[in-house]
């Protein structure tokens, strides 16, 4: 850090970063166990699939007509089933790869203006985005809430960058893992409530509304929690005016940050992980499906089985982890889930693939944002720790895509099996191209490391 920030002001913020940021993560997932009903419901409007009605000119059923034609494609016939879940990976990767755009521009913004007037602006694109789902009775108008949303949503890597500001060295690692456990705990609880919520009927035309309102009011109570109790944290307008001495100013102008890991490299890695990462996890319930039989409700239950074990690893273990040896135990967990689910016909293995997947989800993203900042000066951070995200982001469009094509094209096997290639050439680049940051670990007095101190 360039300059220190009291503890009482240090864990203020941390509060504020962890209620705020839950209650963003809990409004976004609500969406995710919708999807298939939510898109099933405009396209029995707009689209029907019965022969005996009239043909219909509706957005959505030019996009369905789009990838129906790459459904068929492949050389395996795919169940009309999945008609629903091909459009709903159309539309994550499309967020995604907004996301792509947006976030190098919403980091620069608050390196200029500040984190806290760029996750209050950004906090309004969030509003617009939920309530325009509030009133979607079509899918064009749910279309463009999901765009709107994908170029407005910056609160992850701003409260990554907010927690980089009051942090030192030594306790940028645990902060990060807090950033974490929020993702955990939301996607542990807030599809279940976001599926209650989609059973309570209040408006015929948008029978999502219910959901989509409480979503709003999570939202909108983030936002006020936001104006009245964040504080800015950017360091270059929170220094008192003339605090620091010339010699200062010489000093901290003659030591630029010492760079371990060069950012294209961070970049990559990120990049390359979430392509294949990602496109497993989307393919995971065609897996379970085509072996199992799985339902909806018992893929349901399979996800909170992740999420639970990635909220409890975040918060008992993550955080005293050095950042790159987080991100090894992760990427080698990874790599043992893609082996055991290109082979595995029994659901204790699919089980035990999933508690290496909650391992990685606790370990990996989290790891390669603490890295990133180390490699940062204050005045940059929110730039890089964008860019970081825009890369991943861009991996996490393409890999679903990708992904399905060759799981359709060659089987599970050969899906799988190349996943598994992609994975361990990552886990190359995360343990022989990655070096520890001299920050990163917090000697002993005898010099030897010890973990972080606890936040909360």
């Amino acid at each position: 850090m360039a300059h220190p920030v009291d503890p009482s002001t240090r864990k203020r913020v941390l509060k504020v970063i962890f209620v705020s940021l839950l209650l963003d993560l809990i409004s976004f997932t609500f969406i995710l166990p919708l999807f298939p009903k939510l898109l099933e419901f405009y396209r029995n409007v707009e689209a029907p699939v019965d022969a005996s009605a009239p043909p219909s000119k509706t957005l959505l059923s030019s996009i369905l007509g789009y990838l129906n034609a790459y459904k068929a494609a492949f050389a395996r016939p795919i169940d009309s089933r999945y008609d629903i879940v091909l459009l709903g990976g159309a539309l994550g990767s499309l967020f995604s790869l907004l996301q792509a755009i947006a976030s190098p521009v919403i980091g620069h913004l608050s390196d200029r203006y500040g984190r806290r007037t760029a996750l209050l602006a950004s906090m309004v694109g969030n509003i617009l985005s939920v309530l325009l789902w509030v009133v979607a009775v079509d899918f064009r108008t749910f279309l463009a809430s999901r765009i709107v949303g994908g170029l407005s949503e910056g609160n992850v890597q701003l409260a990554t960058a907010i927690a980089t500001d009051i942090s030192d060295a030594n306790s940028r690692g645990s902060t990060m893992a807090l950033i974490g456990a929020c993702f955990s705990i939301a996607f542990t609880f807030g599809p279940a409530l976001g599926a209650w919520l989609s059973s309570i009927a209040t408006v015929a035309a948008n029978p999502f509304a219910t959901a989509a309102a409480v979503s709003l009011f999570l939202i909108v109570t983030e936002t006020v929690y936001l104006y009245f109790s964040l504080p800015e944290t950017l360091p270059s307008l929170t220094r008192t005016p003339g605090a620091k001495t010339e010699d200062e100013k010489t000093t901290a102008k003659a030591a630029p940050v010492e760079r371990t890991n060069s950012h294209a490299l961070l970049n990559f890695v990120h990049l390359t992980f979430l392509l294949f990462f990602s496109g497993m996890e989307f393919s995971l319930p065609f897996m379970t499906y085509d072996l199992f039989a799985y339902t909806s409700s018992k893929n349901g239950r399979l996800l909170g089985y992740v999420g639970l074990v990635a909220s409890l690893l975040q918060g008992g273990v993550t955080r005293r982890l050095p950042p790159l040896l987080s991100m090894r135990i992760g990427v080698a967990a990874c790599l043992v889930a893609f082996l055991i689910l290109s082979r595995t016909s029994t659901v204790s293995g699919l089980y035990l693939a999933a508690t290496c997947l909650a391992t990685t989800s606790a370990t990996v993203v989290t790891g390669l944002n603490t890295l990133s900042s180390f490699e940062a000066n204050e005045g940059e951070r929110g730039g890089k720790l964008g860019n970081l995200r825009s890369w991943g982001q861009l991996g996490r469009g393409l890999g679903p895509v990708l992904f399905t094509s060759v799981y359709w094209w060659a089987g599970r096997e050969a899906a799988y099996g190349m996943g598994s290639l992609g994975i361990a050439f990552v886990a190359l680049l995360v343990f022989f191209g990655l070096k520890t940051p001299p920050g990163s670990i917090k000697p002993r007095p005898n010099g030897a490391a010890v973990g972080v101190k606890k936040e909360l």
